[in-house]
């Protein structure tokens, strides 16, 4: 049986931690290491990461949506973190 929240990190062997970890290694490793034109986060994966799997996806052509969308991804994540700290 398995325990609800941070009680069941427990419950998952050293080797289950090391595969998280080295998988987690090789995406970083090999997929997502470069910048597209010098944006920190930037990896041209596109929207969801669909482009590194093959499928294209157009992006906004707009520099001003780019960015309000943007800004309004940062503000989402930095609430997100707020909410987990809250919990």
């Amino acid at each position: 049986d398995v325990p609800n929240g941070l009680g069941a990190l427990s419950k998952v062997p050293a080797l289950g931690w090391c595969q998280i970890v080295a998988f987690a290694g090789l995406i970083e490793l090999n997929v997502y290491n470069e910048q597209i034109d010098g944006e920190p986060g930037n990896y041209g994966a596109g929207f969801l990461g669909i482009r590194s799997i093959g499928l294209m996806s157009p992006g906004f052509k707009d520099p001003e949506t780019r960015k309000k969308k943007l800004n309004a991804e940062l503000a989402n994540g930095r609430l997100a973190m707020m909410a987990t700290m809250g919990m």
